[in-house]
């Protein structure tokens, strides 16, 4: 019989936003993993429990949904004035690869919290009752994130009546600023990387849609709901048990990458899940969300369903509602005219969990649209705290 000793490696699994994940401190990984490559790839996917033929993630930590399978690696800030870099990898459930091409903006809700539990920002800047403001450097997309964490007596409250939907209990609120949101490109239209509000997006045997394509928060394409079949009203049975609607919205987000200029070619696709991702808005409808919670037309301001690694998410990713609150601002975005059009510093928008709201400033500078910040709230929570154990010879 073969034997393979396993190893110990202290990390903390959290709940931030409507994700959860492992968190690990960089100093406290295998040395071998503490750079980026191969060994750190294998390390993760071992803690997680993937590449898993059967989607359960039953030998590791993940969920066996995109919203579960995460992990979070953090380290005190090289970056002046912030306090902590936060990178983030979103592992594939049935592939062997970790995806480091974008953010998690929910998990984001809980980098501030373990920063300040694990000693990662300065003692003075954490005051004993009130808000701690930690400065954070998101590395994947080279972006400042500001977290404001309440504390009492010293600690991080976690417990609060703060609700969001697509979380069960209530919780402390966490108010989270993404600056400067919108990709940065040489020549300042990068946020539009077409250069234009709406395009003409052609899928061979699908279709031709119109779409805004979008950089701010994560790489998005939205579309019409009404143009692609559906309502606006789905929950996550209607999508995710319909192989063949799963992979049309696949082969539409393979061609929207491309024509972004994500990717050269479309079957470059399957190897970067995490981003862009697609979605789809209407104008605001009545419907029933996944908790049995009534939502009401005038409740919202459009609706919107959007799809992670595959499938559609229970709610919304916090990266897809910067995203959404951005192009919301932007008179003529799709997202925009689905609100009423004009314009609007905030949205409040249906998911299939409920409803969330999402401020952004957006301002035009040279014939330019660019977003100071994208403003919501979540709320995070420690799950768990110790050590995840994988067999040594994971690393080899």
């Amino acid at each position: 019989m073969s034997f393979a000793p396993q190893i110990k490696i202290p990390a903390t699994y959290m709940r931030g936003g409507t994700s959860k994940g492992v968190f690990f401190k960089l100093d406290d990984l295998p040395e071998a993993a503490q750079q980026a490559g191969k060994v750190r790839d294998q390390l993760l996917l071992r803690v997680i429990g993937s590449p898993d033929p059967y989607g359960k993630q039953i030998d590791g930590m993940g969920g066996a949904s995109s919203s579960t399978s995460k992990t979070v690696i953090l380290t005190k800030s090289t970056q002046p004035d912030h306090d902590v870099d936060y990178l983030f990898g979103q592992v594939a459930i049935d592939q062997p690869f970790v995806d480091w091409s974008g953010n998690c903006g929910n998990l984001t809700a809980a980098v501030g919290s373990f920063a300040i539990s694990n000693g990662l920002v300065s003692a003075e800047r954490i005051p004993e009752n009130g808000i701690c403001t930690v400065r954070i450097w998101q590395v994947n997309i080279q972006k400042t994130i500001i977290a404001h964490v309440p504390m009492t007596n010293g600690q991080v409250q976690e417990t609060g009546d703060f609700e969001l939907d697509g979380v069960t209990f209530p919780a402390a609120e966490v108010q989270i600023e993404f600056l400067d949101p919108a990709d940065d490109g040489e020549d300042g239209g990068a946020m539009f990387p077409t250069g234009n509000v709406v395009d003409t997006l052609d899928v061979p045997n699908i279709g031709t849609f119109q779409a805004t394509f979008i950089n701010a928060g994560i790489p998005t394409i939205f579309l019409n709901a009404e143009e692609i079949g559906y309502t606006g009203t789905e929950l996550q049975d209607a999508i995710n048990g319909d192989a063949q609607a799963l992979a049309r919205f696949e082969t539409i987000r393979a061609y929207g990458a491309k024509q972004m200029g994500l990717i050269l070619d479309i079957s470059e696709a399957e190897k970067r899940q995490h981003t862009p991702k697609i979605a789809f808005v209407s104008k605001p409808k009545a419907y029933t969300s996944s908790s049995g919670k009534a939502i009401q037309t005038g409740d919202v301001d459009l609706l919107v369903r959007a799809l992670s690694m595959g499938k559609l998410h229970h709610a919304m990713m916090g990266t897809a509602a910067v995203a959404i609150g951005t192009a919301a601002a932007i008179p003529g975005t799709l997202v925009n005219l689905a609100a009423g059009g004009g314009a609007r510093e905030a949205v409040r928008f249906g998911h299939p969990s409920g409803t969330l709201r999402v401020g952004a400033q957006a301002v035009q500078e040279n014939g330019q649209w660019q977003v100071k910040k994208a403003v919501m709230s979540r709320s995070a929570r420690v799950l768990m705290e110790g050590w995840v154990r994988i067999p040594e010879d994971s690393l080899k």
